[in-house]
């Protein structure tokens, strides 16, 4: 019989069967409750598990919320850079993951050895560095950034402070064009808002004068000049609130759309096209690994597990807290 750590080798999950009649959400908060465990979960996943989860929010809501909580056991419910950052902000706490191979194009897209070599041949450079990155490359860095705080955390340098940023360079060139920096850009990318298209974004907007285009700054740059309002989810999210539009062209995740939905249901709203039509290029498949079955198992067994070494939690917790401070 396979233990549960053969298994999480092989599927980066706990794989049990479930009894049907079991009430999941019933035994996820039972467990919550006994394991004084607390649930953060992104804007991107399914939204049976963000309705259950105690905080639900961007990635600098995450971080924030990770680095407030007194529970004893942090669940999250997301992608594993996420999950990373709460353990290097509570290296004492247990964090668990429902599914380790939920990983991410960006951090996945920005080795830290290849960075590394990058950011030796631009000496004096500072790293300002997007959440969405590893461990080992925040190691790297001097401050981390959200899509947020972007701006602020780069306007938090002097102007003649020349600047690396990693690894979205969507980003980067966004921030670069508001700010007037020209900092170096790594080359990488996410693979959901660069499959944006331009074109058919262009058609839907005819189809529908009275809809305004909204998008998040890791779109490319043409996506992002048709663009009414650009910022990050909770900007978006914030902005369909305020705006007296009825109707909207989202181009971000699709996970968005629920909470978009809760706050304004009288409203509507479509997924920005991508190139292609049948690939499900707006849905994060890394984000849709989380279940519901799989956050039981995972409260249940507290598996599986982030663990960091703990120079990299040293080095890494330094510009993730500079990041905090600012924001």
């Amino acid at each position: 019989m396979q233990t549960y750590d053969s298994l999480l080798v092989e599927k980066g999950f706990i794989d049990e069967p479930v009894d049907p009649g079991l009430k999941l959400t019933d035994e996820i908060n039972r467990l919550r409750k006994e394991k004084n465990a607390v649930i953060l979960s992104h804007f991107y996943v399914e939204p049976e598990l963000q309705d259950i989860a105690d905080f639900v929010g961007d990635s600098l809501g995450l971080a924030q919320a990770a680095a407030k909580t007194q529970a004893d056991l942090i669940v999250f419910v997301g992608v594993h850079f996420m999950a990373e950052t709460a353990k290097i902000i509570n290296p004492s706490k247990k964090v668990i993951l429902p599914d380790l191979k939920a990983g991410c194009s960006l951090a996945e897209s920005a080795p830290a050895y290849k960075f590394a070599a990058f950011k030796a041949q631009y000496p004096g450079h500072k790293v300002v560095s997007y959440i969405n990155c590893s461990a080992e490359l925040k190691t790297l860095s001097d401050v981390i950034c959200t899509s947020a705080n972007a701006v602020k955390i780069v306007e938090s340098f002097p102007e003649d402070q020349p600047l690396i940023f990693a690894p979205d360079k969507n980003l980067g060139n966004y921030i670069n064009n508001l700010t007037g920096r020209e900092m170096v850009l790594w080359d990488g990318a996410c693979m959901v808002h660069e499959q944006y298209s331009v074109e058919k974004i262009v058609a839907l907007m005819d189809q529908h004068p009275d809809a305004e285009f909204i998008a998040h700054p890791e779109c490319e740059k043409p996506v992002l000049l048709l663009a009414r309002h650009v910022g990050s989810t909770t900007s978006l999210l914030n902005y369909i609130q305020k705006s007296a539009a009825q109707k909207f062209i989202v181009a971000t995740e699709s996970g968005i759309f629920h909470q978009m939905k809760k706050a304004c249901p009288e409203k509507t709203f479509i997924a920005a096209p991508s190139v292609d039509s049948t690939c499900g290029c707006n849905d994060c498949s890394f984000m849709k690994l989380n279940s519901l079955q799989k956050l039981y198992l995972c409260l249940k067994h507290e598996q599986p597990e982030i663990t960091l070494p703990a120079d990299v939690i040293e080095k890494a917790k330094a510009p993730i807290l500079r990041m905090l401070e600012i924001s």
